[in-house]
């Protein structure tokens, strides 16, 4: 069970006066600070709401004890899906993002792996976690994500590459409108593992925001579940210390799917598809969301009825008119290659002390029922105090012996 991250941890990125007014902020004592919720953005998109502040101690906790766990070898891959609140910023809230927990996640891969590889595939651009990283090499980021006509964050040009030590270390895939699975998947496997072998990542923080979903009621792309799945498939094949997060996505009942059968792919597991087939409730909600977007964006997508006959199930399905020609996709693919050519060889990093960890739990997890939430006195019993049980010359008894 991850702890919840405190202050001091999430200042390791963020400012410290931005980390204290989130813990000092209230929805009853907001309109009392009105110059810095400009300051930091709050409010709007990034709205005050109760319990703010434990609400980003809990995913950015999961997050960062996931890459301690990974750092010692605990697991080989770990999964987050409450983290992934990638456009978070040093000093400022941004997209509902309020606490980077991937950045705070790369800092805990970088004390043990002189290079992490973070790859998005949300239809936002990573923008918080590229512009952290924009000046290092030890951090290459790699953005898949919809780009132009004004869509939020507006970042992401393919000529965004990085500057100084972090001269092209920073890639952006820029897309369309309505791409789908084959172009989506093809673009994402030569890329990624042209990355992986220029690169030579020590561990991967893959983002698998599931609003590059098509139905999604922010996104306009045309990835099905299996798709996106696909690509987890993809960077789980290279065997790297894997670190998984969850992002966006807005239309809930395709995201508990896509991340469920996500899941499964992790863990090598197929699941049966009746756990993944909607209810008759789910698809009156879904008909009724596509309607709306239908009668908003009538011109821009194309409107088809879909029978799952297995499943008995009706579904409106919206299918956005993919922009992305094969010219357009292959002049991204080669100027992204042919910046990944600049990279002279995998960089390395002089040896120093590694920063301590948090204590980690030591007691055995597979005889723990998973279902079974723990009281706090069990958790409490599961801590040790920092001034018992050392060995050698610090250990109390040993003291008071001599």
């Amino acid at each position: 069970r991850p702890h919840k991250a405190y202050p001091v941890e999430l200042a390791q990125f963020h400012s410290a006066d931005y980390v204290e007014f989130l813990h000092r902020i209230t929805p009853d004592t907001q309109h009392l600070f009105s110059n810095e919720l400009a300051r930091y953005n709050l409010g709007e998109d990034c709205p005050v709401f109760e319990n703010l502040f434990e609400f980003c101690q809990i995913y950015a906790g999961g997050t960062i004890d996931a890459a301690r766990r990974l750092n010692n070898q605990l697991c080989d891959i770990a999964i987050n899906w409450a983290g992934g609140l990638h456009h978070a910023k040093k000093c400022e809230a941004s997209g509902f993002c309020y606490i980077n927990d991937l950045v705070l996640g790369i800092l805990e891969l970088l004390k043990y792996h002189a290079r992490v590889l973070y790859i998005d595939i949300d239809v936002h651009h990573g923008d918080g976690v590229e512009e952290a990283f924009y000046f290092t090499d030890r951090v290459m980021t790699v953005s898949f994500h919809k780009f132009g006509d004004m869509f939020f964050p507006g970042t992401g040009d393919v000529k965004d590459i990085g500057e100084r030590e972090g001269k092209y270390y920073a890639i952006n895939v820029p897309l369309k409108d309505g791409i789908d699975d084959t172009s989506f998947t093809r673009l994402f496997k030569i890329i990624i593992s042209k990355v992986v072998e220029m690169y030579q990542p020590g561990a991967i923080v893959l983002q698998c925001g599931a609003d590059s979903l098509a139905g999604d009621r922010l996104g306009c792309f045309n990835l099905s579940i299996d798709g996106h799945a696909e690509c987890v498939k993809i960077v789980k094949k290279f065997n790297l210390p894997l670190l998984v997060t969850g992002g966006g996505g807005y239309t809930k009942e395709n995201v508990a799917r896509c991340w469920t059968v996500e899941t499964g792919v992790l863990l090598d597991t197929e699941l049966p598809n009746g756990i993944l087939r909607p209810s008759s409730l789910d698809v009156f909600r879904y008909v009724n969301v596509m309607l709306i977007a239908a009668s908003v964006y009538l011109l821009d997508i194309e409107i088809s009825w879909l029978i799952d006959f297995k499943g008995l199930w009706l579904v409106l399905h919206c299918v956005w008119e993919n922009l992305n020609s094969k010219s357009y996709l292959s002049t991204i693919k080669m100027q992204v290659l042919e910046n990944l050519r600049s990279i002279q060889h995998a960089p390395g990093v002089q040896m120093q002390e590694v920063p301590p960890d948090f204590y980690i739990p030591d007691f055995d997890e597979d005889e723990q029922n998973a279902d079974e939430r723990m009281d706090q006195h069990t958790q409490d019993k599961q801590i040790q105090r920092d001034d018992e049980y050392y060995d050698g010359d610090n250990d109390n008894d040993h003291n008071m012996d001599m």
